[in-house]
Order: structure tokens, then sequence, then C-alpha cells
């Protein structure tokens, strides 16, 4: 499994509860811009649409070695999943208020999948506890060092 791209933010600002896998629609010389790491997730979300679930926002670089006209790299995506997650999901981005978040872009056997989140926005007071944990944890560590 080789990893192509992350998104560092998305646990940062997401309290991220479950975790799912899917597959990608792509054009062939998208998975060749993905194999050369030419992706981009810090502007992507994942949103059900109709009884199917897209990925929104997300930047493949155009492959340069193309022949034909590359597609337009921010293009929405459709995600392969069963469908009894795909009802799930669907339950409860509508009923509860989660979004769906991109966490990663990976090749597992030669198919492009992505890790999804299904997360609820962390408040203001939940990122500065979290600071000052790191903080306090890390001032734990100097002091046990200098012993």
């Amino acid at each position: 499994m080789t990893t192509v791209a992350t998104n560092r933010k998305a646990f940062h600002e997401y309290v991220v509860e479950e975790q799912y896998e899917a597959g990608i629609v792509l054009a062939g010389s998208e998975v060749k811009s993905l194999r050369q790491h030419g992706c981009s997730l810090q502007e992507a979300y994942a949103r059900p649409l109709g009884s199917e679930i897209y990925l929104i926002g997300m930047h493949i670089t155009p492959y340069i070695q193309t022949t034909r006209d590359a597609p337009d790299p921010d293009r929405t995506r459709k995600l392969l999943m069963h469908r009894k997650e795909i009802n799930y999901i669907i339950s409860q981005c509508t009923q509860r208020g989660y979004t769906l978040v991109p966490l990663k872009i990976y090749f597992k056997g030669g198919w492009a999948k992505v890790r999804l989140g299904l997360a609820r926005k962390k408040k203001k007071a939940d990122k500065r506890r979290k600071l000052i944990e790191t903080q306090e944890l890390r001032e734990a560590e100097r002091h046990l060092k200098r012993r």
C-alpha cells in the first residue's frame, strides 16, 4: 500500500469518529498523475448527491505526457462503496450533522482508494484544550529528560 497524499489538517479541524475505504472513478491520465504524487486534499470534501457519494475539490495535477485532452483537475469524482455503507453515511450526514472528510489517498492492489472519515467539526475550546495538553506533555517529557 503506497500513500499518495494525506490531509494533515483533518484531525486538527475535525473529530473523526468512523473511517471508510472507497474506490475512486478516475481517467487513465489521472491515475498516472496520482502515481507521481500529483494530488492535493487540502480543500477536498465528500458529499452525498442523490444516492451516490462524490469527492469534491480534490486537485489532481494534469499528467504532462498525455496525448489527449486532460480532464479538469478539480472536477467532482464519484466514489465507489457498498450500498449499505452509502445509505448509512447519507443518513448520518443528513440527520446528525456529520461531514465526510477525505483523510488520505493511496494505492491498494493497484487500485486508487480514498480513506474517508465521518467527522464532526471541533469547537475552538476543543482545539485550545488539545494544544494545552500537548504543551503539558512536552514540558513533562523535558522535565524527565533533565533528571
